[in-house]
């Protein structure tokens, strides 16, 4: 791609990539953040959040932020767990690009809602504070882009020793995570030993390597330690489908459970299908997708 290596240049060559994914599921490229206080409001472009996004209560639930120290620093969580029970199943909730905002803890508290400890990290804190933004070309390039995937991994690491003290089974850790988030499911799958399963949505396959993100997750085959489920849109204009098709052929020659990893493909879904508030979702992708990512963290040993 580069004739010579030019790090900085990979790091906005990868930030394009990954602003083409999520933009083109948006009216303009503007983003209204609207954020009252960690884990509430959404992330929405400059019209109204779509009537279609879900509101789940928490009622029976624990809800709240925490703040974990991980290397020294206060790594912010949103975390969602059913009242007065220990020894849960943890599930590890990774945002899109917008960081924790109502979205992302509403999935969290669906989580629980199924018997989870659900933990939503604010993995952009070190970098930025993703609310702030008002444009995503702005956002991607002056936060999202500038996150080390090997520091995510250790604020990750850090979350799960966590959960671990606070009422969570450490021998049951799943991960799932929408966009930004998918692309780090996979990473994160073939990072910790901890992981018995993923649910990567739509998260991005192979990419411009650089100083902050040496590997993709089609580099990665030979680690996964828990198999993934990938759920992908055919209409996606962000992740070819040429991209899924070599991840596939990558994680048949990969790890055991690399080669355990599955596909869901949805015709004409495009990217962030899942994302309820936004003008992208599609119903019928989405609830499947749900009820696909339970099972395929019963059948793989972490419900």
């Amino acid at each position: 791609m580069h004739t010579t290596h030019h790090p900085a240049d990979d790091k906005l060559a990868d930030a394009a990539s990954l602003l083409n994914s999520v933009s083109g599921q948006f009216p303009s490229r503007r983003a209204v953040l609207k954020t009252s206080a960690f884990g509430v409001g959404y992330a929405a472009t400059a019209g109204a959040v779509a009537q279609t996004a879900i509101k789940t209560s928490s009622e029976g639930l624990t809800v709240g932020e925490v703040l974990v120290d991980v290397a020294g620093f206060k790594v912010p969580i949103y975390v969602a767990r059913p009242a007065g029970k220990t020894n849960l199943p943890v599930v590890l909730v990774v945002s899109e690009v917008f960081g924790v905002h109502e979205y992302i803890a509403d999935t969290a508290r669906r989580f629980a809602k199924a018997g989870y400890m659900a933990i939503a990290p604010e993995l952009f804190a070190r970098q930025g504070d993703p609310t702030q933004y008002n444009v995503i070309a702005d956002l991607i390039r002056e936060v999202v882009s500038k996150v080390p995937d090997a520091q995510v991994m250790t604020d990750l690491d850090g979350v799960v020793a966590w959960a671990g003290k606070n009422g969570g089974d450490t021998s049951k850790v799943a991960v799932t995570g929408f966009c930004w988030g998918g692309r780090i499911t996979w990473l994160y799958a073939a990072h910790s030993k901890s992981v018995k399963a993923g649910v990567a949505w739509y998260g991005r396959l192979v990419g411009q390597p650089n100083d902050l993100q040496p590997k993709n997750p089609v580099d990665l085959v030979n680690t996964i330690n828990g198999p993934v489920l990938g759920l992908y849109g055919a209409a996606d204009t962000g992740i070819p489908l040429d991209t899924v098709e070599r991840m596939k052929t990558a994680l048949a020659g990969g790890s055991a459970a690399a080669k355990k990893s599955e596909f869901v493909v949805y015709p004409e879904a495009p990217h962030a299908f899942h994302a309820d508030y936004r003008p992208s979702f599609r119903a019928a992708p989405a609830q499947d997708g749900w009820k696909r990512c339970l099972e395929w963290f019963k059948a793989n040993g972490v419900a």
